[in-house]
């Protein structure tokens, strides 16, 4: 990998013209060479510490009450000797910490003593289920003793449950997992007790007369921000869950096939704002529902999870967002039923956000729409219905990691009305998306490979031709890691296919994600006879992960033009490569003022299949946490070549100019009753061109150990001389049409959290959006990759340009005729939602959810200021509801 990464080095040298850009590059590939050849590596081996757990045979199981009282408990010895990990890792911690753990043939039993010297510090903070606040204790279960997989179980002082399906080595903490277990805590004058009770049925293991899985139980002392281990895992270390103790003496353990059916009922009731003739548009609606869900234990160590009918529905509505590039916008998946092991079926074989599976394209907003006429009024679905959906997952005893993935979405027609006449249109045909994914780790369970496929097919029916009908991928990918984890390589690749109608795959062509119709692009062209796609995508990585202060690692990663995932996955732009440069320098021990220290150094480029040079990044950016709590991140990045396929949405190639972007942000003691954080973006290109400020600042209040109180308000001005907007024809000649723009953008996320007790709490949670854009300065591109910006672009005089009733018409021969027209691009977007909602788990795994949920969004006066625009659509504006009672009832067999 060092040698592609010099080779990719010196042609970057080769393109670049200015002396102090080489000697900026020279500089990182210098530093590069110096870490790799002469990191000075830990050669220290920790040695794994085993507990040896006892049944307690015919003994009566201990009562869960966090009293540790019962005579059962002396089967086994207290172990206790942790090890501070942070701030000082491998020093004695300030209190001390035991533990045992029993079981029989049904559940693991975990008593803990947490002492304390004061116990009326210790911090008794109330939160709703993995709130993770206060004290606490932490015990991890590798049970399949795979070394990259674990389930983690969390209480506080205060009886707060907390629970994480841990995978990828401890890269990814799944909270999304609530498996059915029991505790309780008592704080004393010693300090404080934990008692745990878990059903085996929780766990995944394989068939063995003694089983070994790794182990791992960590507490937190608060008000020292300290955090303690049982098993000693250096700063330094390569992973995670590889670096766990061992549990020993489960013997002769018995399968438990968990099966748990879950129905739920709904009743929900929408009120808005009636709309005159619009039959669909009343002022209120009602809808009962009802479903079930559940898991089937197949063996012990693979499960069927399964929904009927379900109610896919999210309690907290997405993040306001508006995209100025046109690109779609990645949001979080919320549903429980696709977030619950999702790690299983993760494949990102690229970018942060490119992946073969995103799961939110099932259930999807209907991609058609009706056909309507004068007077007519519509109905359309804001989602998908999901008949059914099943996830087959788990690993065997001999390595191998199985995930599948079955889910059927319905047909779905939008209503029309004519003068009291209701008709139907199809704008969503029935859909079936697949997805298989397999793993095995061998070699010590030092290397695993993997693969995965995924197909989506549609029926498709009437006016839909424009989707597609088919589309399949398949992925393979690795990773091996050696020298005790320390060094690694991994890769992956990928094949897509699509199929469709030639209106469908030509629709694909030019979509934003490939814009084959390019102009100046001799790699690829449109081509409207065709029906199909096939591209490859991928990335190979090598680098030095743990083993001393020093990291680093580099890459390539490519997306052919070709490559199209969009159908069950996501994919921003097809036709890249990248090649990349990590290297992360970290401090072990505290020293003066700082616990500890990051600096990350970080460079890429950027190619497409036409061989052109599009960008080159460099950033610095250094984390800094102090002795007292505090923290800070300051960055900077340099991007002297950008380059744009995309700029012009489907025009020539776009040079932007030269920029430099600077960050810094800084928080408080994040343990205080009071706390913020203050952070601001600055961003300056040459000439002008680009610039970008964003200020935000987060408060939080803790008045009391139940109520939180939240306000996060961020401000932000972005402006730009060439933002894209239209394409027009002159004299049979394109006219890619840009503007300056000025877009100021607010926003204030509103949290309030109180909880009555560990299963019963109120959530409040509001934010008021407004994104308001204006555009001067209107000119066409000239010259797209001039070096001087003032070049690039031909800027219309008063002479050309007229607004007249929203349209501005371009006279560019000045003959007094209008040569084009395109609507006034001016916006302003206003939303606002927010959600009141009352959880309780009545008992373990059943819950009761009452919610009530208000909004609205609309376009605003452009004119108006943000805070005008506020008062008008919002604060003025009558406001959609929902009132809704979900409950849930957990049968386990």
């Amino acid at each position: 990998m060092i040698v592609v990464t010099l080779f990719i080095l010196q042609r970057l040298l080769t393109n670049v013209k200015r002396n102090n850009l080489r000697k900026i590059l020279l500089f990182y590939l210098f530093i590069f060479l110096h870490v790799a050849l002469n990191a000075q590596e830990s050669k220290e081996k920790i040695p794994k510490r085993v507990y040896i757990t006892q049944s307690i045979g015919t003994a009566k199981a201990p009562v869960v009450n966090g009293i540790i009282e019962e005579d059962v408990w002396d089967i086994v010895e207290w172990q206790g000797d942790f090890i501070e990990r942070s701030p000082d890792e491998n020093t004695q911690p300030a209190q001390k910490t035991r533990f045992k753990i029993l079981y029989d043939d049904k559940n693991l039993y975990i008593a803990v003593r947490a002492f304390d010297t004061e116990p009326n510090k210790i911090e008794k903070r109330l939160s709703r289920r993995d709130g993770f606040e206060g004290d606490y204790v932490e015990l991890h279960l590798d049970s399949y003793h795979d070394l990259r997989t674990a389930f983690s179980f969390t209480v506080t002082a205060t009886g707060v449950k907390g629970d994480e399906a841990i995978s990828e080595n401890g890269e990814n903490f799944d909270e999304s997992w609530n498996p059915i277990w029991y505790t309780k805590t008592n704080i004393d004058d010693k300090g404080w007790t934990a008692e745990m009770k878990i059903p085996l049925s929780q766990l995944r293991f394989g068939k063995s007369e003694e089983q070994i899985w790794g182990m791992q139980m960590m507490r937190r002392l608060f008000r020292e921000e300290e955090r303690s281990f049982w098993q000693r895992i250096p700063q330094d270390a390569p992973g995670w869950v590889s670096e766990f103790g061992e549990l020993r003496g489960l013997k002769n353990l018995k399968p438990q096939k968990q099966i748990e059916i879950q129905p739920f009922l709904l009743a929900q009731f929408d009120t808005y704002p009636k709309e005159e003739n619009n039959p669909f548009r009343d002022g209120n609606d009602f809808t009962f529902n009802g479903g079930v869900d559940g898991k089937i234990g197949i063996t012990n160590d693979l499960t069927l999870d399964f929904t009927i009918n379900p109610d896919f529905g999210q309690v907290e509505a997405d993040p306001a967002a508006i995209s100025l590039d046109g690109f779609q916008i990645f949001f979080e998946e919320q549903r429980p039923f696709f977030v619950e092991n999702k790690n299983i079926f993760n494949y990102q074989f690229s970018d942060n956000q490119d992946n073969i599976f995103y799961s939110r394209r099932i259930g999807r907003q209907p991609q058609g729409y009706p056909n309507l006429s004068n007077n007519e009024y519509t109905d359309i679905p804001n989602n998908t219905t999901i008949l059914g959906a099943a996830k087959f997952s788990g690993k065997t005893e001999n390595g191998w990691s199985i995930g599948i993935l079955e889910s059927v979405t319905a047909k779905e027609y939008a209503k029309i009305d004519h003068n009291g006449e209701e008709r139907k249109e199809l704008v969503e045909p029935l859909t079936n998306y697949f997805v298989g994914r397999l793993q095995k780790d061998f070699n010590e369970k030092k290397t695993f490979i993997g693969g995965i496929f995924t197909a989506t097919n549609r029926q498709i029916e009437e006016d839909l031709d424009h989707l597609r009908t088919k589309a399949y991928t398949g992925g393979l990918d690795f990773k091996h890691q050696w020298k005790d984890r320390k060094y690694y390589a991994e890769g992956n690749v990928i094949v897509s296919n699509v199929q469709g109608s030639k209106e469908s795959i030509t629709q694909t062509q030019e979509s934003l994600t490939h814009l084959f119709q390019r102009v100046d692009a001799k790699h690829v062209s449109v081509d409207p006879n065709r029906t199909s796609l096939t591209g490859t995508g991928g990335k190979i990585e090598a680098g030095k992960s743990g083993g001393g202060n020093w990291d680093y690692n580099g890459g390539l990663i490519w997306r052919s033009p070709e490559l199209e995932l969009n159908d069950i996955g996501f994919l921003r732009q097809a036709d890249v490569i990248n090649q990349f440069t990590n290297i992360n320098y970290q401090t072990l021990k505290p020293f003066g003022i700082f616990r500890k220290i990051n600096v990350r150094l970080y460079q890429d480029s950027g190619y497409d299949f036409d061989k052109n040079f599009n960008r080159l990044q460099l950033r610095m950016n250094t984390g800094i946490e102090f002795k007292n709590n505090w923290g800070a991140d300051v960055g900077l990045i340099g991007r002297p070549i950008t380059y744009s396929n995309t700029a012009l949405r489907g025009g020539p190639r776009f040079r932007y100019s030269e920029e430099f972007v600077s960050w810094l942000y800084i928080g408080t003691d994040s343990r205080k009753k009071f706390r913020f954080v203050l952070g601001s973006v600055i961003s300056k290109s040459k000439q002008d061109h680009e610039s970008y400020f964003r200020l935000e600042t987060q408060f939080s209040y803790q008045p009391t150990n139940a109520l939180n109180i939240s306000i996060n308000p961020e401000f932000s001005i972005n402006k730009n001389k060439t933002q894209y907007v239209s394409e027009e024809n002159f004299m049979n000649d394109s006219r890619y049409v840009t503007a300056e723009i000025d877009n100021q953008t607010f926003s204030t996320s509103i949290r309030i959290n109180y909880t009555i007790n560990p299963n019963l709490s109120i959530q409040y949670y509001a934010e008021p959006f407004v994104s308001r854009g204006t555009y001067t300065n209107f000119n066409h591109i000239t010259n797209a990759v001039a070096s001087d910006l003032n070049n690039r672009f031909y800027l219309y005089d008063d002479n050309q340009i007229s607004l007249n009733d929203g349209v501005y018409h371009i006279d560019e021969n000045r003959n007094g005729s209008t040569d084009y027209s395109f609507e006034e691009p001016d916006f302003a977007y206003v939303q606002y939602r927010s959600n009141l909602v009352v959880r309780w788990e009545y008992i373990p795994g059943s819950e009761i959810f009452l919610v009530w949920s208000q909004g609205t969004n609309g376009l605003a006066d452009p004119t108006d200021g943000i805070f005008e625009s506020i008062d008008k659509k919002i604060i003025q504006e009558k406001k959609e509801n929902t009132y809704l009672i979900k409950a849930t009832f957990r049968y386990v067999f």
